[in-house]
């Protein structure tokens, strides 16, 4: 009797002494810093993450197609498959018509055949710099109110504002891993990742 009262009283010191101890543990991971919007971003919240998720990905679309050489642009990995110009002037093609179904004007010079007429590396560049500007714009065009709002979109699917946001964003996303795959196939590295 007396060892089962001195475990027990061993196994309540012990239950004291975790609960005081401090919760922190070399496992968990550190705090992530925040992503900060660029100069003219919304105040805090949906639209200024969104803004900053356009700048952070549109940078890194922008920097792997600067850094594709200019013969490259034409490669593709298969037949009927885009090629790597191709797949840079769909993103621009996006970020002409999705914004488009918030009320945003399209793009000046950029039609449905773009992704085929459109095949200089210069000139590529110069409208993926833009349609970028252009998805940002569509953030700051809509307020935190009109987010719930629906509107009309491909085919008469009706989506919400935050929705429309949200596929500029994973539309862009999407495509630039499509060009990571390409760069990398190709033997280039993304120059973010230099030396990885």
């Amino acid at each position: 009797m007396r060892r089962m009262l001195c475990f027990l009283a061993l196994c309540g010191a012990a239950a004291i002494a975790a609960a005081q101890a401090p919760t922190t543990t070399s496992t968990q991971m550190p705090a992530r810093p925040v992503a900060q919007p660029a100069a003219g971003a919304p105040a805090p919240g949906f639209l200024a993450d969104y803004v900053a998720e356009v700048d952070a990905v549109g940078k890194k679309l922008v920097d792997l197609a600067q850094a594709e050489p200019a013969d490259k642009y034409g490669w593709r990995p298969a037949p009927g498959v885009r090629s790597i110009g191709e797949v840079y002037m769909h993103v621009v093609g996006g970020n002409s018509t999705i914004p488009s179904f918030l009320g945003a004007k399209r793009m000046d010079g950029v039609t449905r055949d773009s992704e085929k007429t459109v095949t200089d590396k210069a000139k590529i560049v110069d409208l993926l710099q833009k349609s970028i500007a252009n998805a940002r714009a569509a953030g700051m065009g809509v307020t935190e109110a009109d987010l719930d709002k629906k509107v009309k979109t491909f085919g008469g699917r009706e989506m919400t504002e935050r929705q429309v946001l949200l596929l500029i964003l994973t539309h862009m996303h999407e495509h630039l891993g499509q060009s990571i795959a390409y760069a990398r196939t190709n033997g280039i590295t993304p120059p973010w990742s230099e030396g990885g």
